[in-house]
C-alpha cells in the first residue's frame, strides 16, 4: 500500500488524554449534605427535566459529575 489507510484501519484515530483529571462524582447522599435537604427531596429534584442528566445508574443509584451540580445548584439556589 502507499500509506493509505487500509479496510482494517479505524476510521478515526484513538485520542488518548494523559494529563487530564477523571470526574468527580457525586451521589444523593452528597447532593443531601450539600443542599441540606432529605434524599426525598433530592430525588425529587433529579426527577425535575432542568435537574443535571446522570452520567451513570449504578446498583446504589444514580451519579452525577459534582461540576454538573455546582452548577445547577448556583443557577436554581439563592
Amino acid at each position: 500500500m502507499d500509506g493509505a489507510l487500509g479496510a482494517n484501519s479505524p476510521a478515526r484515530p484513538i485520542v488518548v488524554q494523559v494529563n487530564s483529571e477523571p470526574p468527580r462524582l457525586i451521589g444523593a447522599h452528597e447532593i443531601r449534605g450539600l443542599l441540606g435537604v432529605s434524599r426525598q427531596r433530592v430525588y425529587q429534584l433529579a426527577s425535575r427535566a432542568d435537574f443535571p442528566k446522570p452520567v451513570a445508574v449504578l446498583a446504589q443509584g444514580k451519579i452525577w459529575t459534582v461540576e454538573d451540580v455546582e452548577a445547577w445548584i448556583a443557577a436554581h439556589r439563592p
